[in-house]
């Protein structure tokens, strides 16, 4: 198939707005008069509410509202166990117990420093293997209570949330069958996604009862749904704006500051308030990151075939569930990374603790999991004296295999792993060896890793787009999907002008979305942008190619299967030169004695992934995604082995895109992941101490990747199509990011001569690591 505009790269729709300033985000949204909120926050990690006095902060000119001391109904979208204001005690050290609205932000400053708050401290749990031990301090001590979805499975009186089983095969068989088994633990802390916006949301009670909500969410329609939900309120009467959003990386999928700033709206009139955090407290008190503590057990044949797995993870949910139930059915889901194993037995535990609570990051659990798995796939290579790329090369998922929740794949749906591995073995030149001596102290050392994904998502999750042409024939393109940075809407734009075959430019993109005119997409989420909108969007544009026709088969007298489209035109297939431009059908079509038909085309189309499943609750048999992308990833180092310190190098990844459709916003987005997965790797986390308190909440102590320090990045696609996805594309917005953590550890854990088993990977933890050895 010869493409004009797919695989071309195009420039963002945006990019001229952002590059000059003039583009808008939900700060940049000011009215007078806007009141500011502000929140009062916990400093301990778990403590009682004894008392709050707000005598002396109601003194405070401006001062309209407080809030705290009530109880509003819960929420949380997997479990009912958060209160948007804490009412009896606190979870978490970052989280609101009340908030303060006045007429201006220094106002609510100085009042919400004058709230005086009493607490009796409660005990900590300060991990999830604490929180997983038999007797550990309850974070909820009515977990039984609480209203849950359906797929959420809490154990009442322990700190699990939800507990996702996965049985495949027969154990027994498996370890019979394995002449070599190493068995690893691993373990990291939560981190934050520190996107350069803050979050913020505002919101306004109207006088006839419409509720208006302006914020930077990954997910405006389920901030609509949620409220409705949670407080009562008739959903059509929410409407939800969303402009540019400046990063988000799944931070902003979780509802959050949307609530607090209706509370607040609600509690002075519906005026409008505002909710700004600052870093610090979109540090704190937004949800984070999630941490993991993990142990794994594989075992190989004299071959090298892995024939069994054995898998425990504990997630680091934090104290409220919320998005931490997904990330640990996903975590499930493809627990084994991309290799096909015959026998697997899988627990993955959602588990409370007084930590923030979790929200996606970018690669929905699947950094985390690939970690643990590629390390013991490393041990594993060392056990076996075996090269770990052919390890892997000789495990890697094949079409005919099945995943751990028993789906067959097929050349479509799984793509080419053995592709992949070899382009990484050919650009980070692993056949010279791993390790290259410089010095006496310094050497050069390569680690390797794979990864895959499947997007577990909600089965009936919609995606809609709908076209509207302009009288110069030029097209209007709305779709509910976020512009976060990915340029998704850019390659909206092109999907459509390759299909109706016209000038790029003469389509116009919305960029904000309004719940209440744009048609919805279910979340910005887990690379479903493209896939999702895109296939909504090749359904509009057979609807307004059908108008198109109908409307130039009554003018040109000709049926409508002779006719063509191109270059904003209509025209008879075998004689071109018949024909009528866009712009003299696309609002319908005047007869010179002025007789008139039609009207203005507007195209419909909507998309649901289809034969998705919920996964069994015994044994996680079903269908949770699509597509399994698949990726191999190499990083390459200069350590130096007198102070364990070391340079990044080289950083490859090879993904399996299906077909690229946007190649530079492709590059870009492979490069900024792995940007971020490095960092993650090797600078960032969360420090708690006995209190469960983050002592790092500033960019001073939290730091990451900064420019300057990142390595030549090298980027390569492997084009296997996928059948049922927009021109063969797959989502590639995370798939950069998942095996840099696992890449560097095996690099660093070859260079410092000792198995590491914990992020982030700073020299003192190798240092760490090198003294236990003794």
């Amino acid at each position: 198939m010869s493409l004009e505009v797919i695989g071309k790269s195009v420039i963002r729709k945006e990019a001229l707005d952002k590059v000059t300033g003039r583009a808008k985000y939900t700060h940049d949204y000011h009215s007078i008069p806007m009141l500011s909120g502000k929140k009062v926050i916990s400093p301990f990690g778990h403590a009682k509410i004894v008392n709050i006095d707000t005598t002396e902060a109601l003194k405070v000119p401006g001062v309209r509202a407080i809030l705290a001391g009530k109880q509003y109904p819960l929420t949380g979208e997997a479990i009912r166990d958060r209160p948007p204001i804490a009412f009896d005690k606190v979870r978490y050290h970052g989280e609101t117990v009340a908030l303060v609205v006045a007429d201006s932000p220094n106002q609510a400053k100085r009042a919400a420093d004058l709230i005086k708050v009493q607490y009796e401290l409660l005990p900590v749990v300060n991990s999830p293997s604490q929180a997983f031990e038999k007797g550990a301090p309850l974070v909820h001590e009515h977990l039984g209570e609480y209203k849950k979805e359906f797929d959420s499975h809490p154990v009442p009186d322990t700190n699990i949330a939800t507990h996702i089983k996965i049985r495949k095969g027969k154990m027994d068989k498996g370890w019979s069958e394995s002449a070599s088994v190493v068995e690893a633990s691993f373990s990291f802390s939560p981190s934050d996604h520190v996107a350069m916006e803050t979050r913020c949301a505002t919101a306004e009670i109207l006088p006839e009862g419409n509720i208006i909500i302006t914020t930077s969410s990954q997910a405006p329609f389920m901030v609509k749904r949620l409220i409705a939900d949670y407080f009562g309120e008739d959903i059509g009467k929410i409407i939800v704006h969303t402009p540019l959003v400046g990063g988000a990386y799944g931070g902003k999928a979780a509802v959050q500051l949307e609530i607090l700033a209706y509370l607040a709206s609600k509690a002075v009139g519906g005026k409008l308030v505002e909710i700004l955090n600052t870093r610090e407290e979109d540090i704190l008190t937004s949800p984070c990151h999630i941490g993991l503590d993990a142990k794994i057990k594989l075992g190989a044949d004299s071959s090298g075939k892995i024939k069994a797995a054995e898998i425990r993870f504990l997630w680091d949910g934090g104290a409220y569930s919320d998005k931490a139930i997904d990330l640990t059915r996903a975590g499930a889901a493809d627990c084994t990374g991309p290799y096909h194993i015959e026998n697997v037995w899988c627990d993955s535990y959602c588990m409370y603790t007084n930590h923030p609570y979790a929200a996606p990051f970018r690669g929905f659990s699947h950094s985390e999991l690939s970690f643990a798995i590629e390390r013991t796939l490393d041990l594993l290579a060392q056990k076996l004296k075996l090269d770990p790329l052919k390890l892997r090369y000789l495990n890697a998922i094949k079409p005919g295999n099945t995943t751990p929740t028993r789906v067959r794949l097929n050349k479509s749906n799984v793509g080419n792993l053995q592709k992949c591995i070899e382009r990484v073995r050919d650009l980070m030149k692993w056949d010279q060896g791993p390790i290259e001596e410089i010095n006496e102290r310094i050497s050069k050392v390569k680690g390797i890793a794979c990864s895959w994904k499947t997007s577990t998502i909600d089965p009936n999750a919609p995606s809609g787009v709908i076209l509207t042409f302009n009288r110069d024939g030029s097209i209007n393109l709305l779709s509910g999907v976020i512009e976060i940075g990915t340029g998704t809407k850019t390659v909206l734009a092109q999907i459509l002008a390759e299909r109706l075959k016209m000038d790029v430019d003469k389509i116009y993109v919305r960029m904000e979305v309004d719940t209440q005119t744009t048609p919805e997409h279910w979340k910005t989420v887990a690379s479903r942008g493209t896939f999702m909108g895109g296939r909504a969007l090749l359904k509009a544009a057979d609807d307004v190619i059908r108008q198109l026709k109908d409307i130039a088969a009554t003018v040109l007298r000709a049926p409508r299967e002779d006719l063509e489209v191109a270059n904003s035109r209509v025209f008879l297939r075998d004689d071109p030169k018949i024909g009528l431009p866009f712009k003299d059908i696309c609002y319908g079509y005047q007869y010179p004695n002025g007789n008139s038909i039609g009207g203005q085309i507007i195209g419909m189309g909507n998309y649901i992934l289809r034969h998705l499943t919920h996964l069994d609750p015994e044994t996680g048999a079903g269908k949770p995604g699509p597509e399994w992308t698949v990726a191999a990833y190499g990083v390459e180092i200069e350590f130096d082995k007198r102070d364990f310190t070391y340079r990044l190098l080289k950083a490859c990844t090879v993904v399996d895109i299906g077909r690229v459709l946007n190649e530079k916003a492709a590059l870009g987005q492979v490069m900024g992941a792995m940007s971020m997965g490095l960092a993650f790797a090797g600078r960032e986390t969360f420090y708690f101490d006995e209190q469960g308190r983050v002592m790092n909440p500033q960019l001073r102590t939290y730091r990451p990747l900064r420019y300057g320090e990142n390595p030549e990045y090298l980027v390569e696609f492997v084009e296997t199509p996928q059948i049922d996805g927009p021109y063969g594309a797959r989502g590639v917005g995370e798939h950069g990011l998942m095996g840099m953590p696992a890449a560097l550890g095996n690099a660093l854990s070859t260079a410092a001569g000792v198995s590491l088993h914990n992020l982030p990977l700073i020299p003192e933890l190798i240092w760490k690591a090198k003294e236990a050895q003794k």
